[in-house]
């Protein structure tokens, strides 16, 4: 018995030991190798696996000092040295030695960190079955993606692509699927060349002035219409073509416009000849820079006086518009008379016919016809016959018996 209890304390020990290890592992593993190392180094005397000492049992009487190897060995309660590992039986000594948790720590931050002394370094994949790396096979992968994207290109129908080889025009490709070398050797650059593109002189609200021919000064706004006529000239050509169109958009405006006097360039009637003249120009000198590019039309959105004088202008336009009025009224009165005095001279010469037939007969209608239309307006007064003075006004009866019939009706 005296024997038994010092084993069994001692067991009991161990097993206490391993439970707190177990403990402890599992702390290191949720707060990290920092916190993990500070919780070996104040629970890492009594660790079964540390190299501190276990400590003296107070109940088997023994002061055994464990301060050797972690693997090597150290005193057991009977007085005799022995493993460290709680699984191995007393007296056994292990044919290696065993890793401290210290050890597999180390060993664990180091693989973390993709190092070998705890710097940085590129992380480590794993291996494949046959045991060879999957470095050749990822940068393979990355290699095939990038030439399939930069050899085969896809070009829409309103599209078309300018080749270049470092840097150099190579062709141009239509619209299809196209093939060229990869990047950097070979570069494609599709560009839209049958949408129209519209530019509108001067942007916004501003205020464009022009000179007529007859020295006015007069505010433009216009739209111009152009495209893409030759892809490879238009990229090669001139530094900055879209800028070249307003450009000479603008001075072929400037000359139209001097060639027609104000009236013209205000009015409706000059402007499509203006329009067509732009155009005309602007192609003319986009052809002789080679520029690739093709006018459609140009536009005169507006044509008005500069803003200073505008309501000067405003109130002669509203005298001419007025003047204009007066004789559309004069012209038209005249046209009405001129038909009256046409119908007039009809009839008289039907008149005429018929009094070349029966002068007689015409005569006395005539004359009947020229006192109805005189005596019509004139007041009329009846006589009784035998020389009596009772008379009847039928003017003044006409004009009583509206009255009187007033009056009946106001009565009923």
């Amino acid at each position: 018995m005296e024997l038994s209890i010092p084993l069994a304390r001692k067991k009991h020990g161990e097993a206490l030991f391993l439970w707190r290890s177990l403990t402890i592992i599992a702390a290191m593993k949720i707060f990290g190798g920092a916190t993990a190392r500070e919780v070996l180094a104040m629970a890492g005397r009594r660790s079964p696996w540390g190299g501190g000492n276990r400590g003296n049992d107070p109940a088997d009487g023994s002061d055994q000092d464990d301060s050797g190897d972690a693997g090597d060995g150290g005193a057991s309660g009977d007085g005799s040295r022995g493993p460290r590992n709680p699984w191995l039986p007393p007296g056994q000594t292990p044919p290696r030695r065993s890793a401290n948790i210290e050890d597999i720590f180390r060993a664990r931050e180091q693989r973390r960190q993709g190092g070998s002394g705890g710097g940085g370094g590129m992380p480590r994949l794993p291996e494949r079955g046959d045991g060879k790396s999957w470095y050749p096979l990822i940068i393979g992968g990355i290699v095939l993606i990038w030439v399939a994207l930069t050899t085969v290109h896809m070009v829409g129908p309103k599209e078309q692509g300018i080749v270049t080889t470092f840097g150099k025009y190579s062709h141009t490709i239509q619209p299809g699927v196209s093939v060229t070398l990869p990047w950097p050797i070979q570069s494609v650059e599709v560009t839209d060349v049958t949408s129209i593109n519209r530019y509108t002189i001067p942007e916004g609200e501003g205020e464009k002035l022009m000179l007529t021919s007859d020295q006015n000064l007069v505010d433009l706004s216009y739209l111009v219409r152009w495209n893409i006529k030759d892809l490879k000239l238009y990229k090669f050509r001139l530094a900055d073509p879209e800028e070249a169109v307003r450009q000479v958009a603008e001075a072929a405006m400037r000359a139209s416009i001097a060639e027609v006097p104000l009236d013209e360039a205000l009015s409706g009637a000059g402007r499509g000849q203006v329009e067509e003249n732009v155009r005309d120009r602007m192609q003319g000198i986009l052809d002789a820079y080679r520029a690739g590019v093709r006018i459609h039309g140009v536009e005169i959105k507006k044509a008005d006086p500069p803003t200073k004088v505008i309501g000067a202008f405003q109130q002669v336009t509203a005298a001419q518009q007025d003047a204009e009025r007066d004789r559309s009224n004069a012209r038209a009165w005249a046209q009405q008379l001129l038909a009256r005095a046409e119908g007039d001279a009809a009839a008289f010469d039907k008149v005429y016919e018929e009094y070349r037939l029966a002068p007689a007969v015409t005569k006395r209608r005539m004359y009947y016809e020229t006192m109805e239309r005189v005596l019509n307006n004139n007041n009329k007064v009846i006589v009784e016959a035998d020389g009596a003075t009772p008379f009847i006004s039928l003017p003044e009866f006409k004009q009583r018996l509206p009255a009187a019939e007033d009056a009946a009706k106001a009565s009923q």
